[in-house]
């Protein structure tokens, strides 16, 4: 283990949030609040309780996660394609530092500041209504687990992108798709039978259930099977990383 390597990798990625703030933390925090209004102001006046849970109260683990969800990719696809971009990639594979360190630095650094970012939209929800925490714990474990796993995802996709618009390809066209649709706004409860079997088949609706619960203590699908479904998607994304280094995909071509 190089803890420096891991340092100089991380502190790199976290200062560069630090110069382009507006855009990596006010942004996303104006746009999830405008979410909040819009959806709690207009839905929440004629829905006013979902499970015994006040509308704009019920939406808050859905708009974290919606933002948890996207700005962990969209970190982590950036940390890593830049340097495949400029060819500073070449300096860290050919220094002393392993590919799980380079890993640690990259999605360590993605996963930071999505977290960072997912408590300050809590802490800005709680000025519009009042928020509920059951399981801080779980909270926690829910949030850092979905911040890593995705932050993975982001890195696979950094790699595999060969140009910026393929950065957002995944991102728009399937994971915030993915995410309206897993109970972002509503439980899929409400839903007609068929179509809350055809929810289970997306995997976001685990994630924003598991998370929800640890605030409410109410869950679409068992809590269990929602921390299952996290650690397997996480396992998943380990792999394919260990491939794309093993096999050098992308990285020595």
């Amino acid at each position: 283990m190089n803890p420096r390597a891991i340092y100089a990798i991380y502190y790199f990625e976290m200062a560069r949030t630090g110069r382009t703030i507006w855009q990596s933390i006010v942004s996303p925090v104006i746009s999830t609040s405008l979410y909040f209004v819009v959806f709690g102001g207009a839905i929440g006046s004629r829905i006013t309780e979902i499970e015994g849970v006040n509308y704009g109260s019920f939406i808050v683990p859905g708009l974290i996660m919606l933002m948890l969800l996207t700005q962990s990719v969209t970190n982590a696809s950036f940390g890593i394609y830049f340097p495949r971009f400029v060819g500073t990639i070449y300096e860290v594979l050919s220094a002393p530092v392993s590919a799980f360190e380079i890993v640690l630095g990259y999605v360590g650094a993605a996963a930071t500041k999505s977290i960072i970012l997912g408590l300050i939209i809590l802490a800005t929800s709680g000025l519009f209504v009042p928020i509920r925490i059951a399981h801080p714990l779980w909270m926690i474990s829910f949030l850092v687990l979905t911040a890593a796993t995705f932050s993975l995802l982001g890195f696979i996709i950094g790699i595999w992108a060969d140009g910026f618009e393929k950065l957002q390809i995944i991102p728009l066209l399937i994971i915030t798709p993915l995410t309206f649709l897993g109970g972002t706004f509503y439980s899929i409860n409400v839903l007609p039978p068929v179509w809350q079997k055809v929810a289970l088949f997306n995997p976001v609706v685990y994630l924003i259930s598991g998370f929800r619960w640890s605030f409410f203590e109410v869950a679409d699908v068992n809590v269990a099977t929602s921390l299952a479904m996290t650690v397997v998607f996480l396992a998943v994304c380990l792999v394919i990383v260990w491939w794309i280094f093993r096999t050098g995909y992308r990285l020595k071509k």
